[in-house]
């Protein structure tokens, strides 16, 4: 059994020897973790301005969603996405399950309503502070979306 200063020791060891198997497991992550962080935004960065721009009914019911969302325990999510992949389950004939996809697809599970509710949140202050000299150009809610959004990158 390693002891803490072993495994401290093993492990400096490993990653000052520059490790191929710990070089590729990194590797495996950072592309996992950044695909998801992808997928996400191309989900949540419209949605979020979406919900920002426009009321609609249920409105509050999809911003409660995405709040109670955000604290969502990554072991909740990693069972929800077993469940759909398992053999049992109802995508499990795609045969995914301990995947480098189900873990993409698990990250985007959790970083979704995080990049949706931030984007609403900052569209929403941005919208109130140019709105009224946005209106006056002519400009529909649709249409200034496209020049909200890449402010929000500079916040």
């Amino acid at each position: 059994m390693l002891t803490s200063d072993n495994a401290f020791s093993t492990a400096l060891t490993l990653i000052l020897s520059m490790d191929s198997a710990l070089i590729s497991i990194v590797m495996l992550s950072l592309q996992v973790s950044l695909m998801a962080v992808l997928i996400a935004s191309l989900i949540a960065l419209p949605l979020g301005a979406a919900l920002a721009l426009w009321r609609f009914p249920g409105r509050n019911v999809v911003i409660v969603a995405l709040n109670a969302l955000m604290g969502l325990p990554p072991v909740v999510a990693g069972l929800c996405v077993y469940l759909l992949l398992s053999r049992a389950g109802p995508l499990g004939e795609w045969g995914l399950l301990f995947t480098p996809t189900a873990m993409v697809i698990a990250q985007v599970i959790l970083v979704l309503p995080i990049i949706a509710a931030l984007t609403r949140q900052q569209v929403e202050a941005l919208h109130g502070e140019y709105a009224e000299q946005l209106n006056s150009l002519g400009l529909t809610p649709v249409s200034y979306t496209h020049l909200t959004l890449p402010t929000n990158r500079e916040v």
